[in-house]
């Protein structure tokens, strides 16, 4: 298998996703973000949005705060460590790749 391949077939399968790739690249330049601003900025459901970050919160990928701003609800969401580790290597395998 030549190298390019090899780095295609070695991509994370949880970042890779164009959901939740989205997702990653959202939050890897903030330090963190609320639900809100990601529901809005990927104009994925509510569903769908839920789904995709429970994946990457399984995967340790990102860490949910649930909290309240007043009396109202507020989710916030960060990268973990892992989650920006794991973000870096897999641009650096689509680099490698392309």
């Amino acid at each position: 298998m030549n190298e390019k391949l090899r780095a295609i077939s070695q991509l994370d399968r949880v970042i890779h996703e164009p959901g939740r790739l989205m997702i990653v690249s959202l939050l890897f330049p903030v330090e963190q973000c609320d639900f809100l601003y990601l529901l809005n900025a990927t104009e994925m459901n509510k569903g769908n949005l839920s789904s995709h970050l429970s994946k990457l919160e399984e995967a340790g990928y990102v860490q949910v705060e649930k909290t309240y701003r007043g009396k109202v609800p507020l989710t916030l969401l960060r990268l973990t460590r892992n989650g920006r580790v794991a973000f870096d290597a897999y641009r650096n395998r689509m680099k490698s790749a392309f």
